[in-house]
């Protein structure tokens, strides 16, 4: 059913070119597999799970169910003839949110558990070997497929949120993509930013390849991934230029204590000195102040 020559490939690629380890593909795979297995064989409530081997390409399906007792169920709903649930006039107390509803695809009362366990405890899960299935009708693949996709997303937004999280607020390297309806977008690692138009200097202009230095804004979770804006025209983009360029600023002997900018004309920068000895001013004019615009 497999073929463990393309899967390990794959594998491998997004591990180099994404970023996404290999244990979280498998766990993908094994979910989306667990996920086709309940659409296509399992029943309403059933959980499932999947253990892939790599190695081998054999699956192994198995059905949890956990242990529960009166105490942690619910009182059952009224039915009518027909086997339709009667809603209650009165809802139900707040002390029974954290009680569920009894289900026999995925609960088991402690009674009969320990029948088969002699030793399990309330909330323990039970494992159930399930027959052997790999021939998956085509919703059911489709459905693995969008599993997979959804954990690739998940994955990437998780790699991406730890690799720019801490770097809020620093200067990154990246190359220009495309300029597009005034933003232009810069790929950075694996991951590509956004410059808005109004975080842009006036007169600037880049081409597709160009490499760029920016300040990262922000880094935001959405719906769509991780969103990473950045900016020229910040006034921390130049405090932070300077606190690259200046080793009085490295060491901490001179402070910048204020920076008032209009981006593409002119800047105007309040600095201290924590030494009496050391000129502010003249430490900060030279390489830094000349080799970027204001």
């Amino acid at each position: 059913m497999f073929d463990l020559k393309v899967i390990n490939s794959v594998l491998g690629e997004m591990e180099e070119e994404r970023g996404i380890s290999r244990q979280k593909m498998l766990a993908a795979i094994e979910e989306s597999l667990a996920t086709a297995y309940r659409k296509e064989f399992g029943k309403r409530g059933q959980l499932i799970t999947c253990n892939f081997d790599i190695e081998t390409g054999t699956t192994v399906f198995s059905q949890i169910k956990i242990v529960v007792d009166d105490s942690m169920l619910k009182p059952e709903l009224e039915k009518d003839e027909e086997g339709n649930v009667i809603t209650p006039d009165t809802p139900e107390d707040d002390e029974d949110d954290d009680k569920v509803r009894f289900d026999e695809e995925k609960h088991i009362m402690i009674d009969t558990a320990k029948m088969i366990k002699s030793e399990v405890e309330l909330g323990e899960e039970l494992v159930f070997p399930l027959e052997p299935k790999d021939d998956f009708g085509r919703i059911a693949a489709q459905t693995a497929k969008q599993v997979i996709m959804q954990k690739i997303r998940e994955a990437e937004k998780e790699t991406a949120l730890a690799e720019f999280g801490q770097k809020q607020g620093d200067i990154v390297v990246g190359h220009v993509l495309r300029f597009e309806r005034g933003n232009l977008y810069v790929e950075i690692g694996r991951a590509t930013a956004i410059m808005p138009y109004d975080e842009q200097i006036p007169g600037e202009r880049f081409k597709s390849g160009d490499r760029i230095r920016a300040i990262l804004l922000t880094v935001e979770e959405t719906p769509r991934g991780i969103f990473l804006k950045l900016s020229r025209a910040h006034a921390d983009f130049l405090v932070e230029l300077f606190a690259i360029e200046t080793p009085e600023i490295q060491s901490g002997t001179v402070e910048i204590k204020s920076v008032a900018r209009e981006a593409g004309a002119r800047t105007k920068i309040a600095v201290h000195a924590t030494d009496s000895h050391i000129d502010p001013v003249g430490s900060m004019v030279g390489h830094a102040a000349y080799e970027y615009q204001p």
